[in-house]
């Protein structure tokens, strides 16, 4: 399978719901985690990008590098609900398939 190939199948994994968990973590958990106002954004441009393709890869490399960076390549923090986690392996899981 190419890289195309791989982040295409993560992306009809996980596109759907990181749209709708992303706005309501940033919601919930904003206020204690800045830096999710930042992961919205990024993610946000992650969804438009990739839906906006259909078979060749779209240009994240950008995304990707601010997303590891904001989320400490993708630690979870520890006072989180599992909506949080799971943005944070979704998105972590988009990025392995997008560099693989």
């Amino acid at each position: 399978m190419n890289r195309a190939e791989s982040f295409h199948q993560a992306k009809a994994k996980h596109l759907k719901t990181l749209a709708q968990y992303v706005p309501v973590v940033d919601r919930v958990h904003g206020k204690h985690h800045p830096e999710f106002h930042e992961v919205r954004a990024i993610a946000e441009d992650v969804i438009a990008k990739a839906k906006a393709v259909r078979t060749r890869l779209p240009a994240l490399d950008e995304e990707f590098i601010r997303l590891r960076q904001v989320t400490d390549n993708y630690t979870v923090p520890g006072d989180v609900c599992e909506s949080y986690e799971a943005v944070y392996h979704m998105l972590a899981e988009l990025d392995r398939a997008y560099n693989a």
